[in-house]
């Protein structure tokens, strides 16, 4: 019979897989943001830097004494974090290149298939000479192989050599050695991630019970379908599959909904929830989250457990954005309470707020708002701005 585990529960539960149940202001150490990052499974880049960019407000709402400088350590230094793919481009700890190996085995006859439709045969022609290129002269970016007789452009309209940076990169013979600008800084995959993250060479079923079991370690409870969707290594059928071939470790669950209707049927190892020891409170403060936090990556799951329709409304034509063009959601305790639309002025020096919308049932009380404008103080602090500066009619409705 499956157990019932109740909405709030399962918030919590959930909150602390994804290390939002620690006190916030706890030292960070190098070493405890690299157990931060395996935790969690891995941390998304974005390039929009409204406030902060994605990865350093991941890191920073679960931990505001986080530092900079010791993620750019880890990544290109140290190389103990790299940068590949998930679901997008992600920071993604090094002790984990071995299992993206089998990714990178699938992806290559896909990929050149795929760049040969769009550019036509012998269009990688260019390829063997841009991988000679780094090997005999080092680690290079995008723009210095650039060739002047083609127009820079779209993905459609790459030049030959771009094409085989990211074809190199997707399929792991070339890493990111660190960007400038954002811009990435291309090398060979040996020369960036240490060799004793190569080996030992996993099989394919022990890579596919690493990345389920993985997955259901950082999210608690879970549907085959969203074990399958969390790295995006593994497709569902093989999760569908671990499911079945592991069923006397697992135990069914029923996650009771925020908004009251039918129960998601899930999955959780054998002991759940006691074998996830005692779920702290998490801290009752106002949190600002990036908009690829990934609590709220699947925006299904989000929706089910804290009733918070949330999506990111970028790519949307501004007369038909609902919100605005990038908004941040708000957490305070184990609630989903709102989004608020601003952004980093650092000529001025300020966090320019232009709106607010709390959820139904979120009064904008004295004491909530008091917490919302210390973490905006918090926030515009590690975005390099002193000043918090509320525009008209920002406390929204």
């Amino acid at each position: 019979m499956a157990i019932l585990i109740p909405n709030d529960q399962a918030r919590k539960i959930f909150l602390e897989r994804q290390r939002l149940c620690e006190p916030p202001g706890r030292a960070l150490t190098k070493s405890g943001l690299l157990q931060l990052i395996d935790d969690l499974g891995f941390v998304q880049v974005d390039s929009i830097a409204t406030v902060e960019r994605a990865h350093h407000m991941i890191l920073f709402s679960r931990n505001q004494t986080y530092r900079r400088e010791h993620l750019t350590a880890l990544l290109e230094k140290d190389g103990e974090l790299f940068e590949h793919w998930t679901h997008d481009a992600s920071i993604i700890p090094a002790s984990f290149f071995r299992y993206w190996k089998h990714r990178f085995r699938r992806r290559e006859p896909i990929l050149a298939e795929r760049w040969r439709k769009w550019h036509g045969e012998g269009f990688d022609a260019a390829f063997e000479e841009t991988f000679q290129h780094i090997a005999e002269n080092g680690a290079i970016m995008s723009r210095d192989m650039k060739q002047e007789d083609h127009k820079s452009g779209g993905w459609w309209n790459w030049h030959p050599n771009k094409t085989a940076l990211e074809y190199y990169w997707h399929t792991g013979k070339l890493a990111i050695a660190g960007r400038v600008n954002f811009q990435k800084i291309y090398d060979l995959m040996e020369r960036v991630i240490p060799r004793h993250h190569h080996e030992p060479e996993v099989s394919h079923e022990e890579f596919i019970d690493w990345a389920c079991r993985g997955a259901m370690t950082r999210l608690g409870f879970a549907t085959s379908g969203e074990l399958a969707a969390f790295f995006d290594l593994v497709t569902p059928d093989e999760a569908k599959d671990w499911v079945k071939t592991h069923r006397d470790e697992l135990v069914e669950v029923l996650i009771e909904t925020a908004d009251g209707s039918k129960p998601r049927p899930s999955f959780a190892f054998l002991g759940f929830p006691d074998n996830l020891g005692p779920i702290p409170e998490p801290p009752a403060r106002v949190r600002v989250l990036s908009p690829f936090d990934p609590l709220l990556r699947n925006r299904d799951r989000a929706e089910r457990l804290f009733n918070f329709f949330y999506r990111i409304e970028v790519f949307v034509p501004e007369p038909k954005r609902q919100y605005g063009y990038y908004v941040f959601p708000l957490l305070e305790g184990d609630r989903m309470i709102g989004r608020i639309d601003m952004k980093a002025d650092r000529k001025s020096g300020t966090l320019d707020v232009k709106r607010l919308w709390l959820e139904k049932g979120v009064r904008a009380s004295a004491g909530r708002l008091e917490k919302l404008d210390a973490e905006l103080l918090r926030v515009g602090r590690f975005a390099g701005v002193d000043k918090v500066i509320y525009q008209d009619g920002w406390r929204g409705k």
